[in-house]
């Protein structure tokens, strides 16, 4: 189309201002051909009718839609032109924060004036690797596209960083250096971007100088060629220094200073070495003074000058140089205060004894006389005669101008060629990168000499970079088959002629300078003559005949010509500088060798800018003649060859370009000048690469692109199978001229504002399909809000009928209601007359009836009276005649029994006078007496019964008498209380006649009172009522404030339950972070370790260089354990002559941390084993004393005796020892050990109750032995010693009180009645043998015995009770002091308190957790102490059984069987042991770690089979008790698992495979180590395999550190794979099909979102995500580990997805947020299938979800604001503001987020402490932990199988 068509109602223009440059406006009508002027709308409000050029008719340029504001690139945009880039700038500088743009292949860099935080390591290796066109434009991905470049097309680069002083070139060279430096590495130790920052302080002192632009201008160019080897790694680098301004040596302008280093050099004049400089202020020196402003604010010339020290003595310069260096300035000073007196004017002369002149003779170490004469003289050579001329005065002070120039121009080259030798490296140089740091185009008001040169050099630079554009134009268009021909550039090629050509200004100028009179003026003429007339880019100026114009591809630049001979001649006699050679200053001279080489650019002298190379290492010798032609050069000269020197390493190289901007020219940040820009832009040449590219087809779509953004222009018949045809068809009815496109092979090309014609074709069709939309949605909702309006009016008609029914209703109710309240009121009121009279009647009844039964009972009563008496009457008489009879009767029976008694005494006296009565009554008598006896016996018997009985009765009759006497008590006591009663009645009577007495006058007082009373009464209910209504707002007000109070308590309780809670989290950040420094520790000890490894094998392979007739075996083959491989416990020394061999040069630098634990820890084992060792000498001593002893007894028994009382010795002090052993091992458990570890059932007390079950049962079988041989000691003893009853009863009482149940009593009393039934007793004999007293005895000893154990029992009750009363008593304590804390914090207020309780609680419960690890720890020591002393002594005992059944016959061995001790019954099956010879472990380890298939052995064979393998030789050559054995196994295990991570680290199923077996042989080791801790889940038999005499601790931590050297290479391999996958398949792949549409690019293409075949998608990620989940289930990694693993795989794919999108201007809309969110959702979904929601791994991935959740919500109100701070809680301030500065829409129904709006989010986020870093760390690994999992699997059931080829392995 037309592109008067564009111009339309609403179109959007840009107009020129004379303010702001470019100004926007609206068009308010269309525009119509022949119309001569717009009326267009501006932005600020204002109409205004611009009026069109009538001879051009030049429209004004058209605005680019706002979705293509903010490019990356300035040729995406559909218009090109100056607005429009200078727009796209400053929307990007200003309101995006964002200083790189991209125009073509030239970064444009805008200096913000401002640190920003987008240089750091992180953002390095974010682009490294990278596309140019992936990322947002960095000088970081310039230096990376030129890096890369370097490595692909084996050619040298270079980066041109040009730019106004002030604009950030230094500072942009400076990070391109560090940025080669960070992704190349160094090659040697030294790091070159080191030396070459080092060298920064010294060149900007004497390269750098104060301007009015500048505070710090760089007043030269540099190049600098940073050196890289085959391997792309830096080895050095070389500085070329350029455009030096020597002028302002002698010379600046007002309110500019000279170089740096003088004002330094003055500043630290009172420093004691500078004495002898004798220098002053900066204003007492003509050099210094000039430009009127020694001093810029902020900056101390003293600390730069030792700033400026220091860094010499950093690149090597040594003091005496520095000292020399300083005196050349200080002579320099001094020599510019020489002044000179004319003599005539053709002569002058210097003062006599002139103080300056002879300060810098002495600095300069020359002749005085001689340098004042050459000053004011100078030397004529003809060709017969030499002549002697003075000077006058004006030539004498530009001849010292000019010599103080050129000694400068001298020391600065010299300075520039030692730093030089710092950087030079002597390894070969395989390529290199340079970076120009030089002027941009410069214009003044005033330009002379040096800028004319600047903008020479600029115009070379230019043609280079648009031959280059155009060049890399013509291949696009020749790669896709366009003609190029279309395309028309500028050639700057005949203002370069105009300068340079024969006849051409510089050319002019240098034959004017050899004329004898040649001068300004007339160089002025010539040139006009020459070239005015001739060439249009040449003018003459109309008012000035000194000036002239040139033409520049950037501007028009007027020069005066005032001063360009001069300059350009810039003589300096040679006999002055023969006076400097000739100095007795050695380095003066030193200074000036370089004037003998034929070096056209160094070897020259010039007033400007004078061109700097390196000096070449072997100088050329020149001739004399040479040297003089060489002088005669003109500056001019010189600089056009050095200029066509750099042009020719330009070109040889591929350059990249670097534009760098001043925004404005005070400084300010982020403030952006238009006019300024627009000058720097046409300057720079970015706005010739713009028309460049609008010659042509700036636009550029693939036909995929084209169809994925404009397929909403084709309509359905239109789309074919083939996408190229279909975007011509479309084309050609969309843009019917077929000159603004073409199409190539892959892309189709647009001339300018076609793409802004497509979007608003496109913009238009969606515009109406919104509006189809609306008009179908607000029908749809006005439908819905019709029906709801409907139902609505239906539902109020149904409530408001159902509300009149149920008033009817109600009605009805109550008018029943009322008819049933009547008849219950009418019955009621009959009910209760009848009532009243039956009542009044039964009240008579009653009355009439109790008269009548009161009489009837009163009859009754006084009957029953008189029965009463009669009945007692008659009974007294009846009772009265019994008496009297039964007297009688009495009587009469006494007398006549006496009667009879006394008959029967007759008989019986004369009876016992008879003999025979005696013979009956002593027969039998001998039986009565046995009778009597045994009656005796019977009533004893009873007695005791009756005793018993008695003592039972009494004890009953007590008690009874006990509870009757407290009844008794009671009784008394409630009598007294009754008599007291009495009294108390009495008295109260008393009383009350007198309270009557009173109440009598108390009822005439009440009266009055009462009157008083009522009127008190009203008083005080009024009185009362206020106080009550006072009382309830006091209740209220109490309520309000207890309810403030409980709410406060609430807040507080809250506030100290968040604090407690991130506490909490910090104490476990704190751990992570510990965790992950230790790891980090390990991972750089790895790489040290593998950096020692490699320099080890490089130093092998030099030192085992074949010689002849020599060879030797390397001795240090020992030393390649690695540091972890250490010896046990035994015999440590032994490694020691081995280790001492190794040179100490090849030591590993050791983990201190570690190394120090494991010195403590040999430091514990060393003491340990010698307190062993001393223990074992004493009972070693003890033994030896006590044979010595029985060997020194008489031999008084036989030999059997002798043998059994030794055996009897030996019995009893093992069984003491053991005893006491047992006691002391139950003593510790119960002191040191916590209480529930100790308790009964507790698994500590359990392990070691069945490991002393031996010794239990030991002790048993000693102690029958004993009592064996102590029986037939007593028998013995009697036989031969007298029979001693008391002896035996004393030792019968020791050995009964021994005893502790009745077997042994019985069994004491058997022996005791065998050993004394021959003695005889004296007394208390009541049978012949003696039992019954031997009896007595025996109980009366058994009777002791068992008094004393209940002795002991009530002992150890009372202990137990009196250490429950210390427990009542401490804890009555704690209770007092808990009730006083209570107490205090009562008193405190309600905050006050809660926070004095929460850290009281938190001070208790961190004591108790203090004192509990204390008590573990010490539990565990003395656990593991105590198990090895068994050991030791179960060792003993059977060394000693082993050494006394040496002396034993054979017979005796037969019949006494060797009882092992300690040592459990093996079974014969099986016992998960695998044997090997020592010669054979080298061949397992190479079968079974290095040469093993992780494959084969994953799939065939059962998970972690190495581990189990190693882990049962192990148990072998523990069960051996073979130390050495053990250690070498293990150090080869660990060896070989390294030697075979570092083969094939790169293998993720060989990483992978190992880790889990390293873990799983970690596992082994805990689980058989018989600690407690790890036993708890075993089987008996699996307790049964554990590891017996070592113990495997430390070998565990380094195994663990292992483990996490491997994770940590699994995670790099993991990283390896993943990170090319991760950007495309998360953010460029289009997951969810045509939502997000392809944005126009530019130049630098973007990586297409459609899946190509090459292309990762989300599917690719999900896959290699199955791929390493599948394959760490198969090598049987721990679940736990497996977390941790995808864990870190998201965290790497979360963070490097955030920082793409952080630094992808392209990926920051509505749309691609929804594509995230869809492809983190697929992830989550991955979790949920392998049922991995809890491994963390999906809280890592919420910084990206909340990226993505900010791209799609609103954005403009101050609620969205609050909901954005809320809702981003993961994301650092500087990512939040970073997201809305990018966020870009892709369509125009998008809108950009405004500068206020992130204002506001600033201001809310301002309080948030968070890092203010902006990329995530993709390398941070989180610290991984391997927790304890026990294998179920037997040992005893694992097959090895023999494709293993273990066949040398035997099972045991």
């Amino acid at each position: 189309m037309a592109a008067s068509e564009l111009y339309t109602k609403f179109a959007r223009v840009w107009i020129p201002d004379p303010e702001e440059v470019w100004k926007s406006a609206e068009l308010l009508k269309d525009y119509k051909p022949g119309d001569k002027a717009l009326l267009l709308h501006l932005e600020e409000g204002k109409d205004l009718e611009y009026h069109l050029d009538p001879k051009t008719k030049e429209l004004p340029h058209l605005r680019n839609p706002d979705i293509l504001v903010g490019e990356n690139d300035l040729t995406a945009l559909s218009y090109l032109h100056e607005p429009a880039v200078l727009h796209n700038l400053r929307v990007r500088f200003i309101d995006s924060k964002l200083i790189y743009t991209y125009c073509g292949i030239v970064l444009v860099a805008i200096n913000p004036y401002e640190q920003l935080p987008i240089y750091g390591e992180d953002i390095i290796n974010a682009y490294s690797g990278q596309n140019m066109g992936d990322m947002d434009p960095h000088i970081f991905a310039v230096a990376e596209e030129a890096y890369k470049q370097m490595a692909r097309d084996e050619r040298n680069q270079s980066i041109i960083v040009s730019g106004e002083s002030g604009a950030g070139k230094t500072v942009s060279a400076k990070y391109a250096m560090r940025y080669f430096a960070t992704v190349s590495g160094s090659a040697s130790e030294a790091n070159v971007e080191e030396k070459v920052l080092a060298s920064n302080p010294i060149m900007e002192s004497i390269g750098n100088a104060k301007t009015t632009r500048n505070d710090n201008s760089s007043r030269f160019g540099k190049y600098i060629e940073i050196g890289f080897d085959k391997r792309y790694r830096i080895i050095g680098a070389n500085m070329r220094t350029y455009l030096l301004e020597k002028s302002r040596v002698v010379f600046q302008a007002e309110e500019e200073r000279n170089y740096h280093i003088f004002y330094q050099l003055c500043a630290s004049a009172n420093i004691p070495e500078f004495k002898m400089l004798r220098l002053g202020n900066a204003n007492n020196f003509h050099y210094t003074n000039q430009g009127g402003s020694p001093v810029i604010e902020g900056v101390d010339d003293a600390k730069e000058m030792a700033h400026t020290r220091q860094a010499c003595t950093l690149l090597g310069i040594s003091e005496s140089y520095q000292m020399g260096i300083f005196r050349i300035l200080a002579g320099i000073l001094h020599l510019g205060n020489v002044g000179f007196a004319s003599r005539d004017s053709d002569s002058c002369t210097i003062p006599p004894k002139h103080e300056p002149l002879s300060i810098f003779c002495d600095l300069m170490g020359v002749d005085y006389e001689e340098m004042c004469h050459w000053l004011c003289h100078r030397k004529l050579a003809t060709a017969t005669e030499t002549y002697i001329k003075p000077i006058s005065k004006l030539q004498a002070t530009n001849a010292r101008d000019a010599l103080a120039k050129h000694i400068y121009a001298k020391l600065f080259n010299w300075i520039v060629d030692h730093v030089n030798q710092a950087l030079h490296s002597a390894v070969k140089q395989h390529s290199f990168i340079g970076v120009l740091d030089i002027y941009g185009f410069e214009t003044f008001e005033i330009n002379s000499f040096e800028q004319f040169c600047i903008n020479y050099a600029n115009e070379k630079l230019q043609q280079q970079f648009n031959m280059h554009v155009f060049k890399l134009e013509q291949e696009e268009y020749m790669k896709e088959q366009i003609p190029w021909t279309l395309i028309d550039f500028y050639d700057n090629q005949p203002c370069i002629n105009l300068i340079e050509s024969k006849l051409g200004i510089l050319d002019l100028l240098d034959e004017e300078c050899k004329m004898p009179k040649g001068s300004d003026d007339t160089w002025a003429q010539k040139l006009y003559n020459t070239h005015l007339s001739k060439c249009a880019l040449f003018e003459k100026p109309r008012l000035s005949n000194k000036a002239f114009i040139i033409q520049h591809f950037a501007d028009k630049v007027e020069y005066q010509c005032e001063g360009f001979l001069e300059k350009n001649k810039d003589t300096v006699f040679e006999e002055q500088i023969k006076v400097l050679k000739s100095s007795k200053f050695k380095m003066l001279p030193e200074l000036f060798q370089d004037d003998e080489k034929a070096i056209s650019p160094t070897s020259a002298t010039s007033s400007g800018r004078i061109p700097l190379t390196r000096t070449p290492a072997k100088p050329t010798k020149g001739r004399p003649g040479q040297m003089a032609k060489e002088h005669k050069k003109t500056v001019g000269h010189q600089f056009r060859n050095s200029l066509h020197l750099l042009m020719e390493t330009l070109n040889a190289t591929t350059p990249h370009y670097v534009r760098c901007i001043k925004p404005n020219d005070f400084k300010f940040p982020f403030t952006f000048d238009e006019k300024r820009a627009v000058q720097q832009l046409r300057a720079c040449g970015v706005l010739e690469t713009i028309r460049i590219s609008a010659a042509g087809f700036p636009s550029r779509w693939t036909y995929q692109e084209f169809f994925s953004r404009y397929r909403v222009l084709m309509k359905q018949k239109d789309v074919l199978s083939d996408r190229k045809q279909t975007c011509k068809n479309v084309l050609e009815k969309l843009i019917l001229d077929k000159d603004k496109y073409q199409f190539g092979k892959t892309k189709i090309f647009f001339r300018a504002g076609q793409v802004a014609y497509l979007e608003k074709l496109r913009a238009d069709k969606l515009r109406a399909a919104c509006i189809r939309i609306q008009k179908t949605i607000r029908g749809w909702l006005l439908r819905k809000k019709y029906l709801r309006m409907r139902r609505a009016a239906i539902t109020v008609q149904r409530y408001v009928r159902g509300y009149q029914a149920r008033c009817y209703a109600k009605f009805l109710r109550r008018t029943r209601a009322a008819t049933i309240v009547q008849k219950y009121w009418r019955m009621y009121v009959v009910r209760r007359r009848y009532k009243i009279t039956r009542a009044a009647t039964i009240v008579l009844q009653s009355y009439l009836r109790g008269y009548l039964a009161r009489n009837r009972y009163h009859k009754i009563l006084r009957e029953h009276k008189a029965v009463i008496i009669q009945k007692w009457v008659r009974g007294w008489l009846a009772r009265t005649r019994y008496k009297r009879s039964m007297h009688a009767i009495i009587y009469l029976q006494c007398c006549f029994r006496r009667m009879m008694a006394k008959r029967e005494l007759k008989k019986l006296k004369i009876e016992a006078r008879s003999v025979e009565r005696y013979k009956k009554l002593h027969i039998g008598m001998e039986n009565k007496i046995m009778q009597l006896q045994r009656k005796v016996d019977e009533q004893n018997k009873d007695y005791k019964c009756l005793m018993e009985k008695l003592t039972n009765l009494e004890g009953i009759y007590n008690s009874e008498t006990e509870k009757l006497r407290s009844d008794l008590e009671r009784l008394q006591l409630s009598e007294e209380e009754a008599k007291v009663a009495t009294g108390r009645v009495l008295s109260l009577q008393e009383e009350i006649a007198k309270l009557r007495k009173d109440l009598e006058q108390t009822q005439s007082e009440k009266k009055s009172i009462e009157e008083r009373a009522d009127k008190y009464k009203q008083e005080t209910e009024q009185l009362v009522s206020s106080l009550k209504e006072e009382n309830t707002l006091l209740k209220q007000e109490k309520e309000t404030l207890n309810h403030l109070i409980v709410e406060q308590a609430k807040e507080m309780t809250e506030t100290m339950e968040k604090k407690l809670v991130e506490e909490t989290k910090q104490l476990e950040l704190d751990l992570n972070d510990e965790r992950l420094r230790y790891q980090n520790l390990l991972n750089e000890f790895s790489r040290l370790e593998e950096r020692y490894d490699d320099l080890k094998e490089e130093m092998t392979l030099m030192v085992n260089v074949p010689k002849p007739g020599h060879k030797r075996t390397d001795s240090t083959h020992s030393s390649n354990e690695s540091e972890y491989t250490f010896s046990s416990e035994i015999a440590e020394t032994e490694d020691i002559p081995l280790r001492t061999e190794e040179p100490s040069e090849k030591k590993v630098p050791l983990d201190m941390s570690l190394f120090l634990k494991l010195q403590k820890r040999v430091t514990e084992l060393e003491q340990e084993k010698q307190v062993m060792q001393d223990e074992l000498d004493r009972k070693e001593e003890q033994m030896l004393r006590s044979k010595a002893k029985e060997e020194e007894r008489p031999q008084v028994r036989g030999a059997e005796l002798e043998y059994e009382s030794l055996k009897r010795q030996e019995l009893e002090s093992e069984n003491k020892k053991l005893k006491n052993e047992l006691n002391e091992l139950r003593k510790a458990l119960s002191e040191k050990s916590a209480p529930e570890v100790t308790a009964p059932g507790a698994p500590a007390y359990r392990v070691l109750m069945e490991q002393l079950a031996s010794v239990s049962e030991e002790l048993d079988v000693r102690k029958e032995e004993v009592l064996i041989l102590r029986s037939q000691l007593v028998s013995q003893k009697e036989a031969i010693q007298p029979k001693n009853t008391m002896t035996d009863s004393t030792i019968l009482l020791e050995d009964v009180q021994k005893m502790k149940d009745k077997g042994e009593i019985a069994q004491a009393y058997i022996g005791l009645k065998e050993t004394n039934r021959s003695s005889a007793m004296d007394f208390h004999e009541l049978n012949e043998d003696g039992e019954l007293w031997l009896v007595y005895e025996g109980l009366k000893q058994a009777n002791r015995l068992l008094e004393s154990q209940l002795q002991s029992q009530k002992r150890s009750h009372e202990n137990e009770a009196e250490a429950l009363r210390g427990e009542i008593q401490s804890l009555k304590e704690e209770n007092n002091r808990q009730q006083q804390l209570l107490a205090q914090n009562l008193q405190l207020p309600p905050e006050a308190r809660i926070e004095a309780s929460l850290q009281h609680e938190i001070t208790r419960l961190t004591n108790e957790n203090l004192d509990l690890m204390e008590q573990l720890e010490k539990q565990d020591k003395t656990v593991r102490k105590l198990k090895k002393q068994l050991k030791v002594f179960a060792k003993k005992i059977g060394e000693l059984e082993v050494g006394q059944m040496e002396n034993i016959s054979p017979g005796q061995i037969i019949d006494e069987p060797i009882r092992p001790v300690n040592i459990p019954r093996k079974e014969k099956d099986f016992q998960g042991m695998l044997e090997y010879k020592k010669e054979d472990e080298q061949k397992l380890v190479k079968n079974l770690i290095l040469e093993l298939k992780p494959r084969g052995v994953a799939v065939n064979l059962i998970p972690g089979l190495p581990a189990y393998i190693l882990f049962m030789c192990v148990r072998h050559a523990d069960y051996l008790n073979d130390d050495q054995k053990v250690r070498s196994l293990l150090t080869s295990t660990i060896n070989s698992i390294k030697k075979v991570l570092k083969k094939r680290g790169d293998d993720f199923e060989t990483v992978s495979f190992w880790l889990s077996n390293t873990c799983r042989f970690l596992h082994c080791l805990k689980q058989y180590s018989g600690e407690e801790g790890f036993m708890k889940h075993n089987t008996s038999r699996q307790n049964e395999h554990c590891l017996t005499n070592f113990d495997l601790a430390e070998y565990r931590q380094v195994l663990s550190d292992l483990a996490i050297q491997i994770y940590q290479q699994l995670v790099r391999v993991l990283e390896n794979i993943l990170q090319p996958m991760i950007v495309s398949g998360m953010l460029e792949h289009e997951t969810i099909q045509g939502v997000s549409g392809v944005k126009p690019t530019g130049l630098r293409k973007r990586t297409s979102s459609i899946a190509d075949e090459g292309t990762y998608t989300l599917d690719s990620i999900l896959r290699q995500l199955n791929s390493f989940h599948s394959v760490m289930c198969q090598h049987g990694m721990d679940p736990e580990l497996i977390k941790q693993v995808v864990k870190q795989m998201f965290y790497i794919v979360g963070a490097i997805t955030l920082n793409n999108l952080l630094l992808r201007k392209d990926m920051c809309s509505w749309s691609k947020g929804m594509q995230i969110r869809y492809n983190v959702s697929q992830l989550e979904e991955w979790l949920r299938d392998k049922n991995l929601m809890n491994s963390g791994a999906k809280e890592t991935l919420e910084p990206l979800i909340q990226a993505a959740q900010l791209l799609q919500v609103k954005k403009k109100t101050d609620d969205d604001a609050e909901a954005i701070c809320s809702m981003c809680n993961a994301l650092t301030t500087a990512q939040i503001v970073k997201v809305l500065n990018l966020y870009t829409p892709v369509n125009e129904f998008e809108e950009r987020v405004s500068v206020s709006f992130i204002r506001t989010i600033q201001m809310r986020l301002r309080d948030r402490k968070d890092s203010p870093q902006l990329l995530m760390d993709a390398k941070h690994i989180f610290p991984v932990t391997f927790p304890f999992n026990p294998s179920s699997l037997a040992l005893e059931t694992i097959q090895i199988p023999a494709s293993l080829g273990l066949g040398f392995i035997a099972r045991v």
